[in-house]
C-alpha cells in the first residue's frame, strides 16, 4: 500500500504514463480502468490526482462506484494548520453536501429557459399575428422575472461557499449581467401588465418594448455561457 500526501498524489494524473489515481475518505484509488477518467479528467470538470472526497458527497451518484476499483494506498494527512473561520452556512453544508453545489446549477435552468421563450413567442406572435403566442411570451416573462431573483441568491452563496468570494471576471459578468436582466425584465413586466396591448398595436412603444423582449436572449446566454464556463472549464492545449 502507497502513502502518500497531496504533492505526491497529484503526480498520479494519466500523465506521462502515469496511472489516473483519485482519494476518497482517505483511501486512494486506481481509476485507471475507468473509460470515464481516461483523460485523467471526469465530466472535464474532476481531476485526477487530488481528494475528491467534497466532490464525491455532493456527486449524483453513490461513492460506492469507487469500490469497483484497486485501492493502491492511503492519503498521509496533511499537517494541521490553524482552522479558518467558517461560514455561517458550513453546518448545512457539512449536513446536506449536496446543497453546495448544486442549488445554483440546477435552478438557473429555469430563468434561462423562460426569457428566451419570452423572445420566441414575441417572434411568433409577430410571425403568425396570434395573439396567444404574445400572451405565451407574457406568461414566459413573468417566470423568468420570478425566478431571476432566485437564482441570483443561489449564485451568489454558491460564489462564497466554493469560490470563497475570490474575484472572478466570470463570476463579475454574471453578476452584472444578471442585474441588468432582472431590471430589464422588471421594467418590461410592469410595462406590459400597465399595456396590455403594446404589440397587438406595434406604435413606437410597442417596437421599443420589443427590442428590449429580443435584447433579453443575448443576456441570458453571456450568463449561460460564463456559467458554462466555471463549470466546464475548457482546457488549453
Amino acid at each position: 500500500m502507497l502513502e502518500l500526501n497531496l504533492e505526491e498524489l497529484a503526480g498520479y494524473n494519466g500523465r506521462d504514463g502515469k496511472p489516473v489515481y483519485v482519494a476518497y475518505k482517505g483511501k486512494i484509488y486506481d481509476v485507471s480502468g475507468s473509460r470515464l477518467w481516461k483523460t485523467g479528467t471526469h465530466m472535464n470538470r474532476h481531476h485526477s490526482g487530488t481528494d475528491l472526497t467534497a466532490d464525491i458527497e455532493a456527486a449524483p451518484h453513490e461513492a460506492e462506484v469507487l469500490e469497483r476499483f484497486p485501492q493502491v494506498g492511503v492519503l498521509r494527512p496533511k499537517k494541521t494548520a490553524p482552522e479558518e473561520p467558517k461560514g455561517f452556512l458550513e453546518p448545512v453544508f457539512v449536513r446536506y453536501p449536496i446543497l453546495r453545489r448544486h442549488p445554483h446549477p440546477m435552478t438557473v435552468h429555469f430563468p434561462i429557459v423562460f426569457m428566451l421563450s419570452t423572445s420566441f413567442f414575441a417572434l411568433l406572435f409577430l410571425l403568425t399575428g396570434n395573439a396567444s403566442f404574445e400572451t405565451t411570451s407574457f406568461y414566459c416573462l413573468a417566470a423568468g422575472t420570478l425566478f431571476t431573483p432566485l437564482v441570483m441568491v443561489t449564485g451568489f452563496i454558491t460564489w462564497l461557499a466554493n469560490y470563497m468570494g475570490k474575484p472572478s471576471r466570470r463570476v463579475q459578468i454574471k453578476m452584472i449581467c444578471s442585474f441588468i436582466m432582472l431590471v430589464a425584465s422588471v421594467v418590461l413586466l410592469a410595462w406590459r401588465v400597465t399595456v396590455p396591448d403594446l404589440l397587438t398595436t406595434l406604435h413606437l412603444s410597442g417596437i421599443i418594448y420589443l427590442l428590449l423582449i429580443f435584447s433579453l436572449s443575448p443576456i441570458v446566454v453571456v450568463i449561460g455561457w460564463h456559467g458554462a464556463m466555471l463549470t466546464f472549464p475548457m482546457e488549453e492545449h
